[in-house]
């Protein structure tokens, strides 16, 4: 009889053994299968090098990945995902240390495990807090999602089925626990203390039938736990592992930087079929988790534009999938499988509404570049079927005959310097810093005001400069933003052919489109200069001594608006603030959320400066109805668009006795008492004092 039972217990442990190498490699081969399947639909794209920094992207993964960076900067759904994330890979080292201890420690040493004493009652409550844990996280999934649902979540019965899943592994493992403790009742049950809770439930049963309902559940748990390892591949999970790799293969140029394409040796430019992305374009589409973070801070979403960026990535992850199928089809047409993604995956008005502000890109978890795949799309339209709204014909025009957007002969760039004392850098043979003008700040009315208080800013400041005046072209910036490469390379080369003949190596500019483009772009073109922001160089200008500002007694109720270029895309925050905060007697109000890196866009990047705003609500005007909400007066910006933007909402709206704009420019000249024609005055809001009085009273050292 016991030689019997002995037997059969012999026979139970061989067989569990051959049962678990048999599903171990079963399980294996369909999530290897699975990941292959999806590498080899990655490497249709285009090559890329993405191997570099391998120091860098490993501190990404972690950062990002592990440390959960920008996971947590929202509250609930960041400790949401922490919760089950750190409650999982506990979970996963603490099986693994059982298996490793059991499987390999057992056969090396007998029976002696190191899994005994005090360490492993720690041990054991360790585990049931990531447990815990992990079920809390997936019960404030399931809340947020299937009763709070947010815009930005889309349900499907993936979903679904991925937190059920984890949530029945996660109680089948308490349950097994508690099974195990009800049969053996060990004096340190209490340490495993959800399992000993479930224990208790179990302790009226009988012992043969906790040992059966302990032998169904473990058998059912383990192939919960091997079938969704081996769904993975084939499911949402698969973020698990897309999202770090996605972070491991991020991009380290800078952030205002879009890649170049070789105009000479090119034959087709941009993107038209899904092949036509890089591999790690590919790979974004599949690192998306739908969280809908990027589409929360999306403006032309917001402002009702059929732009989604969330919906973009996931429209051409279903395309990717599409043609996968179609090419494994016999029956599939060369149309079917070669269609363009513009007007039959993206449409013309989702394309073109994007101001490729960045905030889908600084609020995504997983790091998906989002720009870089429109901008490609764009050049498609514009340089291979010339297909762009019609009112880029002028707007191309004014760049290639007369070098500026506004389409205004160039030899009137410089018309506004008037009777100021700038030199010109071509009938000079030394100056330290060139003066990069920019489109905007030479030809609008508006920004010519701000170009005249800032050259005497550095008058005042001694500052050895010079302006190109007709000789300077636009940057190329906006150009290259609405796909058109070939023009933007040949503003860009121009200048850089400029600035070397003069031997140009320090450069200053007022507009943060322009400093982007100088300071990010050029250099891929051997244009490699040390490029100053006004802010930036202000912000040095006093650090130096070489400025002192006076407090002004302005409005109380001043904001400051992050530009997009100047902030996200640069980091450049603080400077205008302390410079700020050094004249103004008051607080800054700040808009809510929607200041620094969640800044709204003012509605003119991405060449949307040049384009009809015809459906949803303006951007520029959402943009002001944040400041008009917390009863701002004074509008403060550091980007000719935005100054510009904002002047047209502002009479649009017809509040122009409530709030104005001012330039930070014109603030530091204010402070500085710098004296301005009366046409040049603009209606700072000086509290007590009239229009005629702003640069003569009210100033205290």
């Amino acid at each position: 009889m016991h030689h019997d039972l002995a037997s059969r217990e012999v026979f139970w442990n061989i067989s569990y053994n051959y049962i678990i190498y048999f599903l171990l490699v079963v399980v294996s081969t369909i999530f290897f299968i699975g990941i292959y399947r999806r590498v080899r639909l990655w490497r249709r794209g285009r090559p890329e090098n993405r191997f570099d920094h391998m120091g860098k992207r490993l501190l990404a993964v972690l950062k990002y990945g592990v440390a959960h960076h920008k996971i947590l900067k929202e509250s609930y759904p960041g400790i949401m995902h922490a919760a089950i994330f750190v409650g999982f890979v506990l979970l996963l080292i603490g099986t693994t240390t059982v298996s490793f201890d059991y499987d390999v420690w057992g056969l090396l040493f007998g029976q002696q495990s190191f899994l005994r004493g005090p360490f492993y009652l720690y041990f054991s409550f360790a585990l049931e807090l990531a447990g815990l844990s992990a079920l809390i996280g997936i019960i404030m999934a399931l809340y947020r999602r299937y009763i709070r649902r947010p815009d930005g979540l889309t349900n499907k019965h993936d979903d679904l089925i991925f937190l059920a899943g984890l949530g029945i592994i996660i109680l089948t493992g308490f349950l097994i626990e508690g099974s195990r403790l009800a049969a053996t009742q060990p004096e340190w049950a209490r340490w495993s203390f959800v399992g000993y809770g479930v224990s208790l439930i179990l302790s009226g049963l009988a012992p043969d039938n906790v040992l059966l309902l302990h032998r169904i559940l473990w058998w059912s748990h383990l192939s919960l736990a091997f079938g969704f390892i081996a769904y993975i591949p084939f499911s949402k999970l698969f973020h698990m592992i897309t999202s770090p790799l996605n972070i491991f293969f991020l991009s380290f140029k800078p952030k205002g930087e879009i890649t170049s394409i070789d105009i000479e040796h090119s034959e087709t430019f941009g993107v038209s079929h899904i092949d036509n992305f890089t591999w790690k374009h590919l790979l974004d589409l599949d690192a998306c988790t739908r969280c809908g973070r990027c589409q929360d801070q999306c403006p032309a979403y917001l402002s009702g534009k059929p732009l989604s960026p969330k919906k973009l990535i996931l429209d051409l992850l279903d395309e990717l999938n599409r043609t996968a199928k179609c090419s494994s089809s016999n029956a599939v047409t060369n149309d079917a499988l070669n269609h363009t993604l513009v007007g039959s995956v993206v449409t013309h008005d989702e394309l073109w509404a994007c101001t490729t502000c960045r905030a889908c890109m600084e609020a995504c978890p997983v790091l998906i570049e989002h720009i870089d795949k429109i901008i490609d799309l764009r050049r498609d339209r514009v340089l291979m079927d010339s297909d762009f709204p019609r009112e880029l014909q002028a707007t191309f025009r004014g760049m290639e005959t007369n070098y500026n957007p506004w389409n205004i002969g160039h030899v009137k760039r410089a018309d506004w310097v008037q009777d100021l004392n700038i030199k010109k850098a071509t009938e000079n043979d030394t100056f330290e810093y060139l003066w990069f003008v920019g489109c905007a700040a030479s030809f609008d009315d508006r920004a010519q005001k701000v170009s005249r208080y800032f050259a005497k800013i550095l008058n005042a400041a001694k500052v050895d400069y010079a302006i190109l005046g007709a000789e300077e072209k636009c940057c190329g910036e906006t150009a290259r933003r609405l796909g058109n490469e070939y023009l933007a390379q040949m503003l860009m080369e121009m200048n850089i052919s400029t600035f070397n003949e003069l031997h140009v190596k320090k450069i200053i500019t007022t507009c943060p489109h322009c400093y982007n483009t100088l300071k990010n772009e050029y250099p891929a073109f051997n244009g490699v200069y040390e490029v100053y922001h006004s802010t930036e160089f202000i912000y040095k200008l006093l650090k130096e001594n070489k400025l002192s500002l006076n407090r002004i007694n302005l409005s109380s109720k001043m904001a400051f608006h992050d530009s997009c270029y100047l902030g996200r895309v640069n980091d450049i925050y603080e400077q205008p603030r302390e410079i700020i905060n050094r004249i103004h007697l008051h607080q800054l109000i700040e808009p809510g959320e929607k200041h620094h890196e969640k800044s709204f866009c003012c509605g003119a990047g991405g060449g949307r400066m040049w384009l009809d705003e015809t459906i949803g609500e303006r951007i520029n005007h959402v943009r002001l109805d944040q400041f008009a909400a917390m009863d701002v007066q004074q509008l403060v910006t550091a980007c000719p668009y935005c100054l510009i933007m904002f002047d047209d909402a502002i009479k649009d709206k017809g509040i122009e006795h409530k709030m104005n704009t001012v330039d930070l420019i014109e603030m530091v000249a204010m402070s500085l008492n710098l004296k301005c024609t009366d046409e040049e005055a603009d209606d700072l809001v000086v509290e007590g004092k009239g229009e005629k009085d702003l640069f003569s009273v009210d100033i205290t050292s």
